[in-house]
């Protein structure tokens, strides 16, 4: 790799290896939630987004950025989720242009169901094989990686 790049062998592993449970350990998660709940991982992100919100309701760009998606997508989300009753859009009282993506009850209480099974499928798929050091050592790089990425942004909207 070094003739290609400044990533060695062994730094190129790390990276794959990473890429690796990142997407396996998000794909189980899905599939756990699918099975034991009946909603997905976007489902879970929109509604614990919400549920965590004042009012238990965000305006759409907020939602949006809060769970990391574009517009196209969250619309697509949104529309599915609405049909099954999960959230409502609301008009906003302030702005005529405006709208609200609400919580509803059938939501909370989905999303409520979901949380106990959820967090005990992160414990033993992941949380539960790492030693104190290596929970340190991974927030510590995490923090250090959304801070660089950032700086990133914020450079490139500058």
């Amino acid at each position: 790799m070094s003739e290609v790049s400044e990533i060695d062998a062994a730094e190129w592993a790390i990276w794959v290896d990473f890429v690796r449970v990142n997407r396996e350990l998000a794909r189980e998660l899905d599939r756990r939630l699918q099975r034991d709940a009946g909603i997905s991982q976007g489902d879970y992100g929109v509604m614990l987004s919400l549920f965590q919100a004042p009012d238990r309701r965000l305006r759409p760009g907020a939602l949006g950025e809060a769970i990391g998606w574009e517009k196209s997508r969250l619309s697509h989300q949104l529309t599915r989720m609405v049909a099954r009753g999960l959230v409502e859009r609301e008009e906003c009282d302030t702005d005529g242009r405006g709208s609200w993506v609400v919580l509803t009850r059938e939501g909370r209480r989905a999303l409520l169901r979901a949380m106990r099974d959820h967090a005990r499928d992160i414990r033993s798929l992941f949380l539960d094989l790492l030693e104190p050091d290596e929970k340190r050592a991974i927030a510590d790089a995490s923090s250090r990686v959304l801070a660089r990425l950032g700086e990133s942004s914020a450079l490139e909207a500058g």
